[in-house]
């Protein structure tokens, strides 16, 4: 009886200290930043040749972990990327400025490839257009 007794009590500890353990970390809990754009295409439509080729990309951070741009890729050196290497805190809002070179007659169409620490990795923006010669 008292060896039953005893069995009892160190199952109990047992269960106890094993229900006391941490709980293993969650994924679905962990923050995540997310990039929101305005819009992912940009159409500048037809425009004079050496006329102004900037144009900026808006979004947000509607995530709950800061956003970090690492880096901006275009798909040609027409294309000039600028932009915050700063954190953009959750429900802030940042911007992607795009400077194309419209010396070139013709349309185009050309592409931007953000890469940063949001969820769902590589953002692809476009841009399109075309290019008139200048009266």
């Amino acid at each position: 009886m008292k060896q039953t007794l005893n069995i009892l009590v160190v199952l109990a500890l047992a269960f106890g200290f094993f229900n006391a353990a941490p709980a293993e970390i969650d994924m679905f809990d962990a923050k995540v930043a997310v990039i929101a754009f305005e819009t992912e295409v940009i159409d500048y439509g037809t425009i004079e040749q050496n006329s102004n080729g900037t144009k900026i990309f808006a979004f947000a951070n509607t995530g709950d972990a800061p956003l970090l741009i690492t880096k901006v890729k275009t798909s040609c050196g027409c294309t000039v990327p600028s932009y915050s290497k700063d954190p953009i805190l959750p429900g802030q809002s940042g911007e992607l400025e795009i400077k194309y070179n419209t010396k070139k007659l013709g349309a185009f169409t050309k592409t931007i490839i953000v890469m940063s620490n949001a969820e769902g990795g590589n953002k692809i923006l476009k841009i399109k257009g075309n290019i008139i010669a200048s009266k």
